[in-house]
């Protein structure tokens, strides 16, 4: 895995160890709504090392 150094924290950790952190890159996530809620979500589950992040938002951005 290249981002084994990136991922040395949940790398130590028993519950998740090596395994774990190819299991959480190899997942899935769709998040609904980009505001208060979805906008962090994303930025915490980037970092985590998720796989795939899809955001939905019907919202529009008037001018």
């Amino acid at each position: 895995m290249n981002g084994d150094v990136r991922y040395r924290g949940h790398i130590s950790l028993c519950e998740i160890d090596l395994p774990g952190q190819k299991r959480i890159s190899g997942g899935r996530v769709l998040i609904v709504g980009a505001g208060g809620l979805g906008s962090p979500a994303c930025l915490y589950l980037a970092a985590a090392g998720v796989g795939h992040i899809a955001v939905l938002d019907p919202d529009t951005v008037s001018l």
